[in-house]
Order: C-alpha cells, then sequence, then structure tokens
C-alpha cells in the first residue's frame, strides 16, 4: 500500500562513533568485498538514497510496506553505517526498475542483515516501484557517545578498512578475544563500537594472524545490541583454555568510498604491481591522471596505495619505475608523501602543497607491489622485563663492538684498551605472527661481511635501542644489525626455513621467532654517560621500514627505567606505536 513521500524520524539512536563522509552508491555487482546492498536515486548523498538489494544476480527494491525506524537502522548497518537518522516511503528517491525483492519486510533491530528479518519472501510481493523504501544513514559521531568505547577494542592484522583481529583494552595491556562461540552477533558489536555497520564475517582460528600477550575473553555471547564487547556475556579464560591460533576476527560492512577510483597503477607485469597514478581532473567525463614523485617513498605510502586499490598488503615500495612505461602520463603532480600507513587515501596524506621533485623525469616517479600476505614483527615485551641488568665490559672486549658503532661516541675518547664502558643488557625476541616470511629487503649478493665477527649483515639497521628523557628527549641509543636474521624456534606445526650459518638464507618464518641473547655483542645501550634517574627504554624493530609488514604501530615497545647509578629497574614494558 502506497503512503505518498515523508520521513519518519529517529526518536532515539543506536549507539554512533565517528566514520567519515563516504561515497555509498555503487554501479556494478558486487564482487568480492562489496556490500549486497546499495543507495540509488536522487539527491544521491553518501548517506541516504533508495535501498536496492542485490539477489540471483540481479539488483531490486524493497517495499515500504510495514518499513520502520528498526529496519532502516537494520539496513544502514549492512551498508556500513552505524546506524540510521530516518526513512522514506513512496519513492522518496525515485522509483526503481526490476525486481522488487522484498516486502512487509520487519525488523526488530538487533539484526546483522536484512535477510534476518521477517519479510514475505525474496520476490514475493504485491508493491510497485511507486512504494520503494529509502533510508537516511548516520554518518558522525553521536553527541554525548562516550569515547571510550573508541578505545576498548581495534582490529589488527587485516589488509583492509573494517577488518583485522580482534583486541581488546583492560588495564593498559591489549589482548585478543578466543574464537569459541564466536558469530556474527558478537563480530557485529565490535563492528559498530569501532564505527563500522553490521559484521559480514566472523573469521576463527587466527584467519587475520596470531596476537601476543593475554588472551582475555572466551565464550563471547552478545545478542547483538550492546555498546561494547565488554557488555556482553562472556568467560574469563586462562592460557590452559586458549591459544593464539584461536584469535577471533571481524570483517565489517564498510561504505563503498570509492577511493579506488582516484587511483591507478599502470606499467606493471600484473594487476599487482606498476607506476602510481592518481588522478587530478574528472571534468566533462574526461580523466587526467598524474604521477607521484619516488623521493622519499616509503612502504608506508606503498601500503596505502594497495589498500586503497584493494590489493591487500604492499611488498614493495619503489622510488624509481624507469623499467615501467607509464603509458603517455609524464606530469608529476604529488610530491613529499609522507604517510603513517593507517590511511584510506593517499591523498589524506602529508604532501607539499606545491610539487618539488629533486629527480625529474617519469622514470623517477613513485611504485608498488602489491601482495596477498604480509610479515608482522612484534617484540616480547615481557622477556626484556626478565632479562635487563647492567654489565660493566673491560675495552679490550669492545673492539669488534666498536667496529661496529655498538658504543656511544665517547668509547672513541676512551683509554682503549684499558677502561670500561657501562652496558644496559637485554634480550629482544622478535616473534613474526604475519602470514608471510619476514626477510630482508636485500638479496644475498648485497650483504655485507663483517670480518671482526665473521658474519654477514643482510640489514643495516634491524632494531633501534633507545635511552628517552620522560618528556621523549634522547639520552643514549643503540641499533642492532640483522648479523643473523634466522628462526631460532617455531610455534607447533611450523618448520623453521632460516639458519644463518654457512650463509645461508637469513629471514624469519611465519609462526618463528628470532632471539637475540643478552648476551651478545651489541644488544645493548651504552648508558657509561647516562647520569642516575627515571627513563623510558625503547625498542624499535625494523624502524626504517625496510621491510613490508601489515602493521608498523605494534613494532615498537616502551618500559619505565629506574637507574641509581648501580641498578636498574625495568616496569610496565608494552607494546605501543612505533614513533
Amino acid at each position: 500500500m502506497a503512503r505518498g513521500g515523508h520521513w519518519g524520524t529517529a526518536g532515539s539512536l543506536l549507539l554512533g562513533v565517528w566514520l567519515p563522509a563516504v561515497l555509498c552508491q555503487t554501479t556494478a555487482a558486487p564482487g568480492n568485498g562489496q556490500p549486497k546492498l546499495r543507495l540509488a536515486g536522487y539527491p544521491r548523498k553518501h548517506n541516504e538514497g533508495r535501498v536496492e538489494v542485490f539477489h540471483q544476480g540481479e539488483w531490486g527494491t524493497i517495499c515500504d510496506d510495514d518499513f520502520t525506524l528498526s529496519t532502516a537502522h537494520v539496513l544502514c548497518r549492512q551498508l556500513g553505517f552505524v546506524s540510521a537518522t530516518g526513512w522514506s516511503h513512496g519513492a522518496k528517491y525515485g522509483a526503481g526498475t526490476g525486481k522488487i525483492w522484498l516486502d512487509n519486510v520487519v525488523c526488530g533491530g538487533a539484526e546483522t542483515s536484512v535477510e534476518r528479518c521477517h519479510s514475505r519472501g525474496w520476490g514475493n510481493s504485491d508493491c510497485t516501484h511507486d512504494e520503494d523504501a529509502g533510508v537516511a544513514c548516520k554518518d558522525e559521531r553521536l553527541p554525548g557517545f562516550n569515547d571510550s568505547n573508541l578505545i576498548e577494542a581495534r582490529l589488527k592484522g587485516g589488509a583492509r578498512v573494517g577488518e583485522g583481529r580482534v583486541e581488546v583494552l583492560k588495564g593498559a595491556a591489549w589482548g585478543t578475544v578466543c574464537d569459541d562461540r564466536w558469530n556474527l552477533q558478537s563480530a557485529s558489536v565490535v563492528c559498530r563500537q569501532l564505527g563500522f555497520g553490521s559484521a559480514i564475517e566472523a573469521p576463527t582460528g587466527a584467519r587475520m594472524g596470531q596476537g601476543v600477550g593475554p588472551v582475555y575473553m572466551n565464550e563471547v555471547q552478545c545478542r547483538g545490541d550492546e555498546r561494547s564487547l565488554w557488555d556482553c556475556p562472556h568467560k574469563a579464560i586462562t592460557s590452559e583454555d586458549c591459544q593464539h591460533m584461536e584469535d577471533a576476527s571481524v570483517k565489517c560492512n564498510v561504505p563503498y568510498m570509492a577511493f579506488d577510483k582516484t587511483i591507478r597503477l599502470s606499467g606493471g607485469r600484473s594487476r599487482l604491481e606498476g607506476r602510481v597514478e592518481t588522478v587530478i581532473s574528472m571534468a566533462a567525463g574526461t580523466e587526467t591522471w598524474g604521477l607521484v614523485c619516488g623521493d622519499g617513498w616509503t612502504m608506508r605510502e606503498a601500503r596505502v596505495v594497495c589498500r586503497q586499490l584493494g590489493l591487500n598488503f604492499a611488498s614493495s615500495a619503489l622510488q624509481e619505475t624507469w623499467y615501467w612505461d607509464s603509458s603517455n602520463v609524464t606530469d608529476m603532480v604529488m610530491s613529499g608523501l609522507k604517510c603513517t600507513g593507517d590511511e584510506m587515501a593517499l591523498s589524506d596524506c602529508q604532501r607539499h602543497r606545491s610539487v618539488s621533485c629533486q629527480r625529474a623525469g617519469s622514470q623517477f616517479s613513485a611504485g608498488v607491489i602489491c601482495s596477498d600476505t604480509a610479515s608482522d614483527l612484534v617484540l616480547n615485551a615481557p622477556l626484556v622485563e626478565q632479562t635487563v641488568y647492567i654489565e660493566d665490559r673491560p675495552l679490550h672486549l669492545l673492539y669488534c663492538a666498536a667496529e661496529e658503532n655498538c658504543l656511544s661516541k665517547s668509547a672513541a675518547k676512551a683509554n682503549w684498551p684499558y677502561g670500561q664502558r657501562r652496558l644496559l643488557r637485554f634480550s629482544a625476541q622478535i616473534h613474526n605472527i604475519g602470514h608471510a616470511d619476514f626477510r630482508p629487503k636485500l638479496s644475498r649478493h648485497s650483504w655485507v661481511w663483517h670480518e671482526c665477527h665473521r658474519h654477514y649483515h643482510s640489514m643495516d639497521i634491524f632494531t633501534h635501542y633507545d635511552l628517552l628523557t620522560t618528556n621523549g628527549t634522547r639520552v643514549a641509543d643503540g641499533h642492532k644489525a640483522s648479523f643473523c636474521l634466522e628462526d631460532t624456534e617455531c610455534q607447533e606445526g611450523v618448520s623453521k626455513h632460516y639458519e644463518c650459518a654457512n650463509f645461508g638464507e637469513q629471514g624469519i618464518t611465519a609462526g618463528c621467532w628470532d632471539l637475540y641473547r643478552h648476551d651478545i655483542d651489541c644488544q645493548w645501550i651504552d648508558i657509561t654517560d647516562v647520569m642516575p634517574g627515571n627513563y623510558i627504554l625503547q625498542v624499535v624493530i625494523n624502524p626504517n621500514f625496510e621491510v613490508a609488514e601489515s602493521d608498523f604501530s605494534n613494532n615498537g615497545m616502551q618500559c619505565n627505567l629506574k637507574y641509581d647509578g648501580h641498578r636498574v629497574w625495568l616496569h610496565k614494558c608494552h607494546l605501543g606505536e612505533s614513533p
């Protein structure tokens, strides 16, 4: 029954968090990862329109009979928004064409998909397109929303926005969720808590990589309308109940943002690689494209490009692309790009206001190679805390370390071989929790032989060690070259692939870890010149982002450190954002 065009308004709104204003219309049938719903019709705003659903290979509409705000909430969440602000009857956004797929849809409001609501069944309708339903979705934070919900959960290890391993905050430490009884209802609570729509998938078995640290929750059983995962019934568990191989993940409905239409790769051997080109004009239906300067181009910028194009992870960031033709595109239109790696589009990154590229010519434009998988390194923070100590080491035992610049500058003025240096020593156990092996950027023929220690360096800087004041000023530093990057141990079921002996291949297999013991050279910070006081110990793996990873934010670790001039104490060691 037609009711004429009018708006229903929201008497009360569900959980809302900030979500960027984005374009939600799609014109093609949904492929892998695209939503099964779309918004169409006048006025074609990003967050409102006629609801169309894809079924049996064809787009169709929904009749407005029995349509309510609760149904609009479900549809908006399935579209990737948080909730609905209103709905319309009587084809307010124009009459659709083709099938009317659903009629008399009645939702309670907590369903994860319109398919779970009551209706007359697919294709069973007595309506006309003059009764096509529409919705208006919420795309910004609700007034008065408790910001603490924003930091109670996060997603890690996913290739795309709105997907990843679920991690929850308890006290000051992040932990994972066990996948026992994990389902779409619980996954949807996480998605809405983070500002997305309902979940489209609730992967189990650590499909987004294994976490580190505690596993906080097990047998989570949400109704689907809770504000936070902590509000859902669950069991607190012990390490015997659940291992990280059972970490739960989510894939959320995310609005289609059309970012992939503003960037492209050209000249590559496959769709996963090429020179980066960005659109600079779409006037009169004609697209004009330009290049990105390769100066300062890193894995973090490449990571944004691969995500923006839906090509998962970056495996290489190229500052020279002379071996790839760029069709007829020659103008540099972006330079000085500096991304964190988490941006949704390259245009969101910092860049020069006017193009300034030191090396002219399209052969020096930026390029990427994308990959379906990536490594992910994290440090075992508790082991650092457990193994730290001070050693006064005689200078005559430090000649090799001095050759590799592992001592502070004042050591050059010491009375060699007499005297000693005070070293802050600790062990570093570095886990690869990703889905790809961590390999040095340089191939074997480029490794550097060090005669004193008699080993090959495959990376100049693998880890930075810094001692900072409480306000962040560096007072001492160290570094670790990857002189022997190998599999020390692996989790159950994973075989070692890398061993340094006899000029062997270097790397860390996914599911394995490399241990740098406290008693080997350069596994320290020279604190000879440091005064007693309170400091911060900071360790950063892969600090120059030379090697691709799925997540750079967990490469850093910080600890509170107290030094009284004779002894040292570490506490509150935790993984944190790398600088």
